[in-house]
């Protein structure tokens, strides 16, 4: 068994086929399929089912993977704490965001983090909330910034870094517009405005909701908080989303959320259980260290 047999399976796995598999990884795909044929004839069973027009994994292939992933990372972390006694930091690392708020000057970090480890390449994407999630349960991301409150994977650590309140925010001429608060129980009969399902501020609504005895009625829903805010200026509804996401818009008339109010946090998550290279850990240190804790 070879590790290059291993590795084609996995990118198999990753990219949804052999062709985008052959694709990333620069071979042909003969040579792909190949590999992967040998290494399901070592192992004695089939690994991919490729009797429909898309290839899926067996049984036995969904049991091999862990391990194929396994030995994978620990023959990076080999090379890895080699490239760190060296004193020269080298690898390739991934930074994943739901969304890359003002509030947070993203690009200053990784820029300095480059500066700090130019060896080290980044790539840094932007996920919908359970895709991030699922990424960060597969380790296909070493850190993530996400919206908490929704259930994350097991064996994630996450640092607070924005903590705000939730409020309710109405064009001018609502019938909400001049209260100081709505309750959580008023906004059971009002169209809301929020962020979508599996994001942390979403959860947290349909939990004060739940508690309330209703489900709530969304019927805009879009991933940046400051477009749900031209929505609700536009009298589309309340938009439920935290104070930062008004500060710009001068359409509005903002409420505080009361019995319960509702905070808003936005946090790092990465791995703890498993092993990371220098890389990785360099720039979850860095991240930590320069966004801090909510102020």
């Amino acid at each position: 068994m070879e590790l290059r047999q291993l590795e084609y399976f996995v990118s198999v796995v990753e990219e949804g086929g052999f062709t985008k598999a052959a694709t990333k990884l620069h071979v042909a795909q003969p040579g792909v399929s190949a590999q992967v044929k040998q290494l399901e004839r070592e192992l004695g069973q089939p690994l991919f089912d490729r009797s429909g027009r898309s290839v899926t994994l067996t049984e036995v292939g969904r049991a091999v993977l862990p391990y194929a992933r396994a030995a994978l990372w620990a023959v990076t972390g080999m090379r890895d704490v080699v490239d760190e006694f060296t004193g020269l930091l080298r690898g390739r690392v991934v930074m994943a965001v739901v969304t890359a708020p003002w509030a947070l000057d993203l690009a200053g970090l990784l820029a300095d983090f480059h500066a700090k480890h130019p060896a080290v390449e980044i790539t840094l994407n932007e996920m919908d909330p359970v895709t991030l999630a699922e990424a960060l349960a597969a380790g296909q991301v070493d850190l993530a910034l996400l919206g908490l409150g929704a259930p994350l994977p097991a064996g994630v650590e996450t640092q607070v870094v924005i903590d705000q309140d939730v409020v309710a925010a109405v064009g001018h001429g609502h019938e909400l517009d001049g209260r100081d608060s709505v309750t959580v129980s008023e906004l059971r009969d009002h169209t809301l405005i929020t962020l979508p399902s599996g994001t942390g501020l979403r959860s947290i609504l349909e939990s004060a909701c739940a508690g309330a005895d209703f489900r709530p009625r969304v019927a805009f829903e879009a991933s940046e908080p400051y477009f749900l805010a031209k929505l609700a200026g536009h009298g589309l509804g309340v938009a439920i989303l935290p104070r930062s996401a008004t500060a710009r818009h001068h359409d509005l008339h903002v409420l505080e959320i009361r019995e319960p109010a509702m905070r808003g946090q936005m946090g790092l998550a990465w791995r703890t259980d498993q092993p990371a290279g220098p890389a990785a850990r360099a720039l979850v240190e860095h991240a930590r260290a320069t966004m801090g804790g909510p102020g």
